[in-house]
């Protein structure tokens, strides 16, 4: 516009120049500049209000679109001031509190709460909570609401809150707590039923099992021995299914405790292979355990539930197991903790059961549960209680190949002791052992390895002859032999006689209880000792490093009844027998008389009190042992014992009786209360006569006592 100015001519502007003078032309330029710069300044402005007005109408378009998503949302949308005054709230919420939606702004209005959850805060600030809302229909009806903090168009700060109905949910969750409530009440009573049950069955089981061993011992013809047999090995099967449908259902019922407390893992592996040793020898197969060396002397853990879960994995494998044997061996890892593993050389799992293999009822092959039997539930118990004690259980098997169960435990440490620092010293030495045998004769090898031993291991007589033979050719000749029985009388014979003419020092031989007595005396047969298998290492440790051999027929064997003790004078020790059961009475005092005991019987608790004050009286002589059962009518077991233990107490100069449950109450917490009571051990029923005859060794008389 200036240019145009400037450009309408000269002599305008001369004129201009002319007419005001040059001051005045000064000034006026100084107007016109001016004048310019405001209408640039207007035209910015008008601009910037432009730009204005254009956010104005999107705000407002947002604004709209706010609330429009507002009124289409399903939620109860109401925002408060800080006074509680609602200064929005949605159709729904109008409609939850049954006013109009113009006449909720400004008023405090509330829904009526009948019931209300606990209040929960999110990470970023904002609250939860659940409250059932009557709203006039029959039943009230719960929301969902989020609380949370926001800015008011004025920059004060409101509480906005947004609920979801969760009526279905809540309703459905309800009934599924009352469910789970009525289930957990039917399971619980189904738990006391099947311990009442379990007594029940017991209790007739012990005088079908007891009695048919009195019978087994009486002068009988083979076909009545047969016959009592099958007798004694269904009642056991059953007493065995009673026992696993116990654990199932306390297991389902989450009532299966571990314990931890120190034990002696050695001794748990031995004691098991030595309980199946009888049923896998009387099948023709071994059964042997190897606990490496570096396992620690003593766990801490459930000492029990391991052995339980030890017989019932090395027990199926022995029931399934035709021709070879059954191994447990043991190792320890510090990062994984106990390592077990139970192998077998039965007819192995198809793959495609493996899988299911530790479900309940399942079995590894349909055709070997038809004919070997079960319920099923041993596996699925095993496994259960594997994982309660923080463990993992896993197998490898194949068709025709064995089975193999790893589990691993992660049991602390009692101490920092492992089983190397009782290892004997035998470096240097060369022992020779002859075995056919797929677990017991390795595990020979590694135990004398580990003491540092050199172990040759052979399975053929004539090559083992002819190792003999060359001994004296090299510069270590052997220290020792070992022969399994197994191979034949014969056998071991020849061979002990080659040892000793090539200077072996020690010749032992390996038997089982069955060819104990086939083979006859040892030492007629050319061996300095005997190992009944499955072996224990530290009798395979003390045979080998005796200083002169043992005389064979003073070595104790792990078999048979043995008479109890009399104290001195020749007294034999006196009993007292408290049984209501009049079959169990007869049971359990013929089997104590048989063992040398004198018995008096008490048929009620209140029977064995009398009994047993008198006896502190001087009326009646002392009982070395008491057996208490624990459920007898008017007074039972345990008041029995406490009392007795009151009386002890009253008379200080006394020595406490041992008192022992006897009882088909088998349950860890009938042990439990039986020692709260006083009660010094548990005996369950159905007991053996083994049982029975260890209490009484275990037990000192009262002549011996000093009393």
């Amino acid at each position: 516009m200036l240019a145009d100015f400037w450009n309408s001519g000269s002599g305008w502007l001369m004129a201009v120049v002319t007419g005001l003078g040059l001051v005045g032309t000064v000034s006026a330029l100084m107007l016109l500049i001016a004048y310019f710069r405001l209408e640039r300044h207007t035209r910015r402005i008008e601009d910037e209000n432009e730009k204005l007005q254009d956010e104005v109408w999107s705000l407002s378009e947002s604004r709209e679109l706010y609330r429009s998503l507002v009124e289409a949302q399903l939620d109860v949308i109401v925002q408060r001031d800080k006074s509680g005054r609602i200064t929005f709230a949605n159709e729904r919420y109008a409609t939850l509190v049954g006013r109009p939606r113009d006449a909720l702004i400004g008023a405090r209005t509330c829904p009526r709460v009948v019931e209300a959850g606990p209040t929960r805060r999110r990470e970023d600030g904002a609250l939860m909570l659940d409250e059932a809302i009557c709203t006039g229909e029959a039943e009230p009806r719960w929301f969902a609401w989020i609380e949370t903090p926001v800015h008011a168009p004025g920059g004060a700060i409101e509480i906005l809150r947004a609920g979801r109905e969760i009526t279905e949910r809540v309703v459905t969750e309800r009934a599924l707590a009352e469910e789970r409530s009525r289930a957990q009440a039917a399971n619980e009573a189904k738990s006391r039923f099947l311990a009442t049950v379990s007594h029940e069955f017991r209790t007739p089981l012990n005088g079908i099992i007891g009695m048919t061993d009195l019978l087994l011992e009486t002068d009988l013809d083979p076909e009545q021995t047969n016959y009592l047999r099958a007798v004694k090995t269904s009642g056991g099967a059953l007493l065995s299914l009673i026992d696993e449908i116990l654990d199932f259902s306390k297991i389902e019922a989450g009532k299966l405790d571990i314990a931890s407390k120190p034990f002696d893992i050695r001794a748990v592996i031995e004691g098991v292979v030595e309980l199946l040793a009888p049923r896998a020898q009387g099948k023709g197969i071994e059964i042997a355990c190897h606990v490496a060396a570096r396992t620690p002397v003593s766990l801490i853990g459930d000492a029990d539930r391991l052995r339980q879960v030890l017989v019932n994995l090395a027990g199926n494998a022995v029931k399934f197991t035709e021709i070879g044997g059954v191994g447990v061996e043991v190792d320890f890892d510090e990062t994984r903790g106990l390592l077990i593993t139970v192998s077998d050389t039965g007819p192995g799992i198809a793959s495609d059961r493996i899988a299911s293999l530790f479900e309940e009822f399942e079995q590894g092959d349909s055709g070997h549960a038809t004919k070997h039997g079960g319920t099923g539930l041993g596996l699925a118990i095993t496994r259960r209680i594997v994982e309660r004690m923080q463990g993992d259980i896993d197998v490898e098997s194949r068709r025709d190949a064995g089975a193999r169960f790893t589990i691993t435990l992660p049991l602390l440490v009692d101490g920092d002791t492992d089983g190397r620092a009782s290892l004997p010293d035998l470096r240097g030495k060369r022992y020779l052992v002859l075995a056919r045998s797929p677990f017991e004769a390795p595990f020979i090898r590694r135990k004398l390895s580990e003491a540092g031993a050199e172990v040759v291991l052979m399975a053929s007589e004539t090559e083992a002859l002819a190792k003999i033979a060359t001994a004296s050719d090299i510069s270590t000749p052997f220290a020792g032999l070992l022969v399994d029985c197994a191979l034949g009388d014969d056998v071991a014979r020849d061979m002990a006689a080659a040892a000793r003419e090539a200077g072996a020092q020690r010749c032992l031989v390996l038997l089982s209880p069955f060819e104990r007595r086939d083979l006859g005396s040892p030492t007629a047969a050319g061996y300095d000792a005997y190992l009944v298998k499955p072996l224990r290492v530290r009798s395979l440790y003390e045979r080998l490093t005796e200083a002169s051999p043992p005389k064979v027929e003073a070595l104790q064997e792990r078999a048979g009844p043995q008479r109890p003790r009399k104290a001195d004078g020749g007294r034999t020790q006196r009993v007292l027998l408290a049984e209501d059961n009049e079959i169990n009475a007869l049971l359990a005092v013929k089997t104590l008389e048989r063992l040398g005991a004198v018995v008096d019987w008490a048929k009620d608790g209140h029977e064995a009190f009398s009994l047993a004050e008198a006896s502190f009286s001087g009326l009646r002589p002392d009982y070395d042992l008491i057996l208490m059962d624990i459920r007898m009518p008017g007074l039972d077991g345990l008041e029995a014992t406490r009392r007795i233990r009151n009386l002890e107490h009253a008379l200080t100069r006394r020595v406490p009786r041992r008192i022992i449950a006897l009882t088909a109450n088998a349950q860890r917490e009938d042990e439990d209360a039986a020692t709260e009571a006083g009660l010094d051990g548990f005996l369950a029923k159905p007991f053996d006569i083994r049982d029975l005859s260890q209490l009484l060794e275990d037990t000192p008389t009262r002549a011996m006592a000093g009393t």
